[in-house]
């Protein structure tokens, strides 16, 4: 009697669920081979999550150095995982859907959470050791923010979402951080506005405007990876748009080098798939397209005026290359140059874009400053 232990899926009479479970084949002389189901070792996840569970259980989580992701992570497994309400700590479980089958014919599953596939002949003896099916970076550690800023684009009248970065000149100390979402607000002409920062929000809008394909999707995350590469990508002014699946029509992200450089062949992020080509060399996002339809272009214009800042002896200063907006809903243009915020003590004198900025008798150079920002950012 012999056995070879191997991974299969199994439907779940009168429901959608599809179970993993540990199979063999048993070999006894004299009789066919026989398939026989031995261990359930979890459940495969639908190729996307309810919206209402996600507006009940909404959690964004992210990681750094990834060359694609998720735009969401909707999991009632999630929540309870995490030590915060935001953090960079965070442990979560696998999420495996179907992905098809490895090119020497043996099923393959794709870890949605942290992004690699699962099948290999090193996956199954883990299994088998640990009874626990996980992936290969399961231990990888994530940011996160739970219940995070739920911007409703109808809201506001005014809406400007920015990508922040460190100085790049500063009379105080300057240390290496992640980017942060700024927010400017206002919900009529004669309300104030207001300015915020976020590790990260969710973008609600109005399915009928029809931005992806997938009619599910009625929100779109704005983490910190996203938002700095996808600026950085209008800074440049790479060919961009969003690709949906062929497979799953879910939209692609691309980040990290793939965002910098475009391509025609895309692997998705969230059913494990790479059997979608563009018809040119693209880079894809989902902010693509609410840049484009919800807040328009986003008039730019370039800064006036110059500042000295000798002219402002014994206080405190930081300097700044501006970036595209992620967002922008406003009556005012996006200015491009150089910002400048003059602090004396408490009180802040300056904090305006200008064309020219004179440090120590010499002019600043914005390309310059933009790569002194890049370098002292967690990306």
């Amino acid at each position: 009697m012999k056995w070879r232990m191997f991974l299969e899926r199994r439907s779940v009479a009168g429901s959608d669920t599809v179970e993993i479970w540990e199979c063999e084949w048993e070999n006894q002389e004299g009789m066919q081979a026989r398939k026989r189901f031995v261990r359930k070792v979890g459940d495969e996840q639908p190729l996307t999550s309810s919206v209402a569970l996600a507006s009940l259980q909404q959690a964004i989580c992210w990681s750094y150095g990834r060359t694609l992701a998720n735009i969401a992570v909707y999991s009632p497994q999630l929540l309870g995982h995490f030590p915060d309400s935001a953090g960079t700590d965070a442990r979560l479980p696998c999420e495996f859907v179907d992905a098809g089958k490895f090119r020497h014919g043996a099923p393959r599953w794709w870890c949605r959470t942290h992004q690699t596939h699962w099948g290999t002949k090193a996956d199954q003896q883990s299994v088998a050791q640990s009874l626990a099916m996980t992936c290969a970076n399961h231990q990888q550690s994530m940011n996160y923010v739970l219940t995070p800023f739920e911007l409703n684009v109808d809201d506001y009248d005014l809406i400007e979402v920015t990508c922040c970065l460190p100085p790049a000149i500063s009379t105080r100390i300057i240390t290496r951080a992640s980017p942060t979402i700024e927010l400017r607000l206002r919900t009529g002409a004669k309300s104030k506005t207001s300015t915020t920062q976020h590790a990260a929000i969710s973008l609600v809008y109005e399915q009928q405007l029809g931005l992806f394909k997938n009619g599910e999707i009625a929100r779109v995350n704005i983490t910190p990876p996203a938002a700095l590469d996808f600026v950085l990508a209008l800074e440049a002014n790479r060919a961009m748009t969003c690709i949906s699946c062929s497979h799953c029509q879910y939209p692609h992200l691309d980040l990290g080098d793939f965002a910098r450089k475009p391509h025609r062949k895309h692997f998705c992020a969230n059913c494990g798939r790479d059997s979608t080509w563009s018809k040119e060399p693209i880079i894809s996002t989902p902010l693509k397209p609410l840049h484009d339809q919800l807040c328009g272009e986003g008039r730019c214009v370039r800064a006036s005026g110059a500042i000295d800042l000798a002219d402002y002896p014994g206080t405190d200063y930081s300097i700044w290359a501006t970036t595209p907006a992620v967002l922008w809903r406003s009556s005012e243009p996006q200015k491009v140059g150089i910002r400048v915020q003059v602090v004396d003590r408490t009180r802040v004198l300056v904090d305006e874009t200008f064309a020219v900025v004179t440090l120590e008798g010499k002019r600043l150079d914005r390309e310059r400053l933009l790569c002194a920002m890049l370098e002292r950012t967690v990306s």
